[in-house]
């Protein structure tokens, strides 16, 4: 005797990825406020009432949005990071993964960047949890530094962060720095704050 939930689970699953993509893609583009459960149903042909069978809310399936990019970045940092065993060539090549990340126009990353948590009420805490998980890859890295003593860790890993979010804005990839080139003048510059 087979369960009901699992009779769903196949249906459930076949569209889900396409859902998914349409979904990362307006909230990417037009941002979360202006794209309705409409515009993502209308996006991938399935009629409205069709979408909420996958999503019981609009901010449910901006949950499920966050957490695969949140995977797509931790996957990046995650093997970026255990190529290395220096502290430093390790902060370099997280930076790296991240740039490279959210600079392949990736409308997934561009949504953890684009949305914050605070815009959406309902959500912020799952939200919050989410970018935290990913965030743990930075403070581990950060940890192992051989900082000067009193150095702001936290600090530390929030300016790197938000600098590297805000290549989205200002990278120019016909430029002269390629995301090697970035992470790597990143750490250099905060690796001479340490000889000084």
């Amino acid at each position: 005797m087979s369960r009901p939930s699992l009779a769903r689970s196949p249906r459930a699953d076949n569209r889900l990825p396409e859902l998914l993509d349409a979904a990362a893609r307006l909230f990417a583009r037009r941002g979360y406020a202006a794209t309705s459960m409409r515009d993502i149903a209308v996006e991938v042909k399935m009629l409205s009432g069709s979408l909420y069978y996958h999503f019981p809310s609009k901010e449910e399936l901006l949950i499920a949005v966050y957490q695969a990019g949140v995977l797509e970045l931790e996957k990046a940092a995650v093997e970026a990071v255990e190529r290395e065993t220096d502290p430093w060539a390790r902060l370099e090549a997280l930076c790296k993964a991240h740039l490279e990340t959210v600079l392949r126009d990736s409308d997934y990353a561009q949504v953890l960047i684009r949305v914050l948590p605070d815009d959406i009420p309902q959500a912020a805490n799952r939200l919050r949890e989410l970018r935290d998980t990913y965030e743990q890859v930075f403070r581990t890295v950060v940890a192992q530094l051989p900082l000067s003593a009193g150095t702001d860790r936290r600090a530390l890993r929030l300016m790197l962060i938000g600098a590297l979010n805000w290549a989205t804005l200002w990278f120019n990839p016909d430029g002269r720095d390629s995301p090697r080139v970035l992470a790597r003048k990143f750490v250099g510059l905060v690796k001479e704050t340490q000889h000084g």
